[in-house]
């Protein structure tokens, strides 16, 4: 395996569209293997828009990004289940399958990024739910899980693939102030393992508790804290 210093993120003089209308101009950024980014901004900033555009879910027209090596203007579709092996994407409203066990939706991730050996399957199942604090519950339905362990289900979903940068759309956006903490911590401990993590969050106390790097959305631009000061007021949704 070769390793290169390139980073997992860059982005140079890109647009960021929702549907017809533009919400970002002349993106420049870029995020280093390891690192560790918050992303910022009121509702209807662009957050999301830029997250969809970094997996493929939004097309890029305008300006260049390169994700886990992918060139994603010139992506082509069946080389997206590849770009998402290289990747882990997160949400706020999880997007488990109810009508399936644990292991199910897990398996399903599986699947559809080319895992085939039913044994190496269920190992790295075990592996992941244990990695984020659930080595017993691979039976269970997401029904009879709570918010934080439903979350934590769709880290290690998102875990599976040893990805090289992990995209978090408010992950903790629907859980209680302590559950979402926990949760937070569980990314910090990956984030240290070597993965990078770009979160886009609504919560002020981490920015506050936690600092690091902020890219900023503000009136169709993105600022970085690591180019400029700006003052960091709590945003609402």
């Amino acid at each position: 395996m070769s390793f290169t210093s390139d980073p997992v993120v860059r982005i140079e003089k890109a647009n960021i569209f929702q549907e017809n209308q533009t919400v970002l101009s002349d993106i420049d950024f870029a995020i280093d293997k390891g690192e560790f980014v918050y992303l910022v901004g009121r509702t209807g900033s662009g957050k999301s828009s830029l997250l969809k555009t970094l997996y493929a879910d939004l097309p890029l027209r305008l300006g260049d990004i390169e994700v886990a090596g992918f060139n994603i203007k010139d992506i082509k579709r069946r080389d997206v289940p590849k770009l998402r092996r290289k990747i882990g994407i997160i949400f706020q409203d999880f997007q488990l399958f109810l009508d399936r066990s644990v292991a199910d939706n897990l398996q399903f991730v599986m699947k559809a990024t080319g895992w085939k050996d039913s044994g190496k399957m269920k190992k790295r199942m075990a592996e992941v739910l244990m990695r984020v604090g659930l080595g017993a519950v691979s039976n269970k339905m997401p029904h009879q899980l709570s918010g934080g362990e439903q979350q934590r289900v769709v880290v290690a979903r998102a875990l599976i693939n040893e990805p090289a940068i992990l995209i978090a759309d408010e992950p903790t956006g629907n859980l209680d102030p302590e559950v979402a903490d926990g949760i937070f911590k569980l990314f910090l401990e990956i984030n240290r393992s070597g993965t990078a993590i770009l979160m886009a969050t609504h919560n002020h106390a981490f920015l506050q508790n936690y600092p690091a790097r902020v890219l900023k959305c503000e009136k169709g631009q993105v600022f970085d804290s690591a180019k400029e000061s700006f003052e960091l007021k709590p945003f609402y949704q």
